[in-house]
């Protein structure tokens, strides 16, 4: 029984499962380096490091084997972070790299199906996050977010707000895995707080504009909301409840309040 531990990292599990087909190993399961846990202490263990050429050697293999587009789907599921996905990514490349034609698009293997339920899980999030970030403006000109998704959706969307605010300093920041996107109106790169800021503190640091863009916001959503024809069932499928804590429009001066409507299901409220 062979138990793997890397280091968490994209890179790391490509070099892992480089060293598998370098050593023929039969993994049972993989940890990363922080989470071993006391049911993997019985097992032979071993550790890889990671290694950048190692990691290119098995994405170019991927690649010329299945196509570009799995290497992007199995990234996708690593950044779900789900239970055991190392093992999944795992047997799909083996999958993947032991087929003599392209079975990427083959649903009928249990394996292939999981993964592209979880993509569609993962993309779902991803372009909700779109739509739910809300930047607050700070006295030094900084726009910050604050989020916290269900998957590591950050690397996901930090091309699409890149391309939407090039000319604005931003910063989203995922309090729920510790560790942002910066972007200096040139590029982005990853940032990481010793202690993550209070929404307290975030207001008492914002720009003195913003309570009155809050009001505004608030005053706007309440306009368009039409009390005879709500459909909260609607709404909670399209908002869940989950993203209220970080919208303006749901925060009154008591906390999250029940009630309102978003941009994004203002239209399906109107249709129904």
């Amino acid at each position: 029984m062979i138990i793997v531990q890397y280091d968490g990292s994209w890179s790391g599990l490509m070099s892992l499962i480089f060293e598998v087909y370098e050593f023929k190993m039969e993994v049972h399961a993989i940890c990363k380096s922080n989470e071993v846990s006391q049911q993997h202490l019985f097992g032979q263990q071993h550790i890889v490091y990671t290694d950048g050429n190692k990691a290119e050697r098995v994405l170019k293999g991927i690649v010329l084997k299945a196509g570009k587009s799995v290497v992007q789907e199995l990234y996708c599921a690593y950044l779900s972070e789900q239970n055991d996905i190392e093992l999944l990514i795992l047997r799909l490349v083996q999958y993947y790299l032991g087929s003599k034609v392209k079975v990427s698009a083959n649903y009928g293997h249990e394996d292939v199906l999981k993964l592209k339920q979880i993509i569609k899980s993962v993309s779902r999030e991803r372009h909700r996050f779109k739509a739910f970030v809300r930047f607050r403006q700070m006295e030094d000109g900084l726009y910050m977010a604050k989020i916290e998704p269900d998957f590591n959706i950050l690397p996901l969307i930090s091309s699409h707000f890149k391309n939407r605010y090039a000319d604005q300093l931003w910063l989203i920041y995922d309090v729920k895995r510790n560790y942002g996107i910066y972007y200096d109106k040139s590029e982005v790169t990853e940032v990481q707080f010793d202690l993550i800021p209070s929404d307290q503190h975030v207001m008492h640091k914002a720009h003195e504009s913003e309570v009155l863009y809050d009001d505004l916001w608030k005053r706007y959503f309440q306009s368009v909301n039409i009390k005879e024809r709500k459909n909260m069932k609607l709404h909670i499928q399209h908002v869940p409840r989950r993203y209220w804590k970080y919208l303006n429009e749901k925060i009154g001066s008591f906390g999250v309040t029940n009630s309102g409507t978003s941009v994004y299901s203002c239209f399906l409220l109107y249709v129904v």
